[in-house]
């Protein structure tokens, strides 16, 4: 279902950076969507390890976040949802005040250049552009730990995490 790499890390030594082999560590290079097609029509809800092929058959790990972007864009979801432990995206991660509600995936993309958004976010994000790159219609990042927090997100007019579109309306 997912044919992958292998994700060589950055290394940075004495003001070069190397590239290193952590393992069986991958990075997603197509998702085969025909086994996910046929569960749908199906009636099942199919539960997606995070694991990858690669060209030789080995298996590799792949970042949830990561995966989740791509299997989204590769069947053009209607949206994603990607839960988290904080309320969504902040233009500063330091100040609550400081609340994004809807933004472009554009906007997103320039959080993570500037360092605004940093650490365990930026995989999420990613899956975010990675997701409406694809052909998803809308991604969402909200708090999976508050109740009701996804009914809250797809049926209100506002929401109540960061919604991550391809352009404003």
């Amino acid at each position: 279902m997912i044919q992958a790499k292998k994700h060589l890390s950055d290394f940075y030594e004495n003001g070069e950076v190397n590239l290193v082999d952590i393992g069986y560590v991958g990075n997603v290079e197509k998702v085969n969507t025909e086994l996910i097609d046929v569960l749908l029509n199906a009636g099942f809800i199919p539960v997606i390890a995070p694991t990858g092929v690669g060209a030789q058959g080995e298996t590799y790990n792949i970042n949830a976040d990561s995966v989740a972007g791509e299997v989204a864009g590769a069947l053009k979801a209607e949206k994603l949802l990607v839960l988290t432990d904080v309320r969504g995206i902040y233009s500063d991660y330091r100040d609550e005040n400081s609340f994004i509600s809807t933004l472009t995936f554009e906007k997103a993309q320039e959080l993570i250049i500037r360092g605004k958004i940093d650490g365990g976010m930026i995989p999420k994000v990613r899956a975010c552009i990675t997701a409406l790159s694809g052909g998803a219609k809308k991604t969402h990042i909200i708090d999976g730990r508050a109740e009701h927090t996804i009914l809250m997100e797809i049926l209100s007019d506002k929401g109540v995490g960061t919604e991550v579109v391809k352009e404003l309306k």
